[in-house]
């Protein structure tokens, strides 16, 4: 880890970049998060971050279900921006785009860390116990199999096909969903009724497999554990560089 002195205090020297505007809400929360993950005692002790909130980039979900636009050229350029300006590290605060994370990172020349690498990494060390875990993400990170994949040797329970469009998809999407801007009210309790679901399918552990499930949802919200990937995701950025 590289460090300089500031005052006599050390400091961390890299720039941490966030390819961000997946919903630009979602990333201000994710910015906000780091900045509540690093231990200071003056402005001038926070890492140098660099945001771009790219809002024109293509709807990750329609992309991986109904052969819409591919965002890949767009996250290709975001990151590119933040490797102009010096980003040392990457972050993606979209579960969806981790679809595309590996032609995005051959991009650039900084790493960009897995969020769901991340979680994995997590849950091993924090619910050793675990064999169940509910997943509330949305339909396209579902049938990609991205938890599938990092979180091999677990029993993933999903929400029916009915409460995912009914409830998880229109807490997100829905005109009075969370990318409208609402983020109190029906989202809140549409995905309580959801992760109640899963908790009733014997959930140990539920997982905020969205980034605007975050917004809304919070470590209380349900009788069982919940994981913010975006928490995991900053505790690992301001630790591990």
């Amino acid at each position: 880890m590289e460090m300089f002195e500031y005052g006599g205090i050390s400091m961390n020297d890299k720039i941490i970049g966030i390819i961000g505007g997946m919903g630009p809400e979602a990333t201000m929360d994710f910015y906000m998060k780091i900045i509540k993950a690093t231990k200071v005692k003056k402005d001038q002790d926070h890492f140098r971050v660099v945001i771009d909130s790219n809002s024109k980039i293509p709807d990750r979900t329609k992309a991986i279900l109904d052969n819409g636009d591919s965002p890949v050229p767009a996250l290709v350029e975001t990151a590119k921006n933040l490797e102009k300006i010096g980003a040392e590290v990457g972050c993606i605060p979209c579960i969806t785009a981790h679809y595309f994370v590996e032609e995005v990172a051959k991009s650039v020349n900084y790493p960009i860390l897995n969020a769901l690498e991340e979680v994995c990494y997590f849950v091993q060390k924090e619910f050793k116990s675990a064999k169940k875990i509910g997943v509330l993400a949305t339909t396209g990170t579902i049938q990609t199999g991205l938890f599938d994949k990092y979180l091999e040797g677990y029993e993933l329970v999903y929400p029916s096909e009915i409460s995912q469009q009914e409830n998880v998809m229109e807490a997100i999407y829905g005109e009075e969903g969370i990318k409208s801007g609402v983020v109190e009210g029906l989202p809140l309790d549409l995905l309580m009724k959801a992760g109640n679901e899963l908790i009733a399918q014997g959930a140990e552990v539920l997982v905020a497999g969205c980034t605007e499930l975050s917004i809304v949802l919070n470590e209380n919200s349900f009788s069982k554990p919940l994981i913010d990937p975006m928490v995991v995701l900053a505790d690992s950025v301001v630790g591990n560089i």
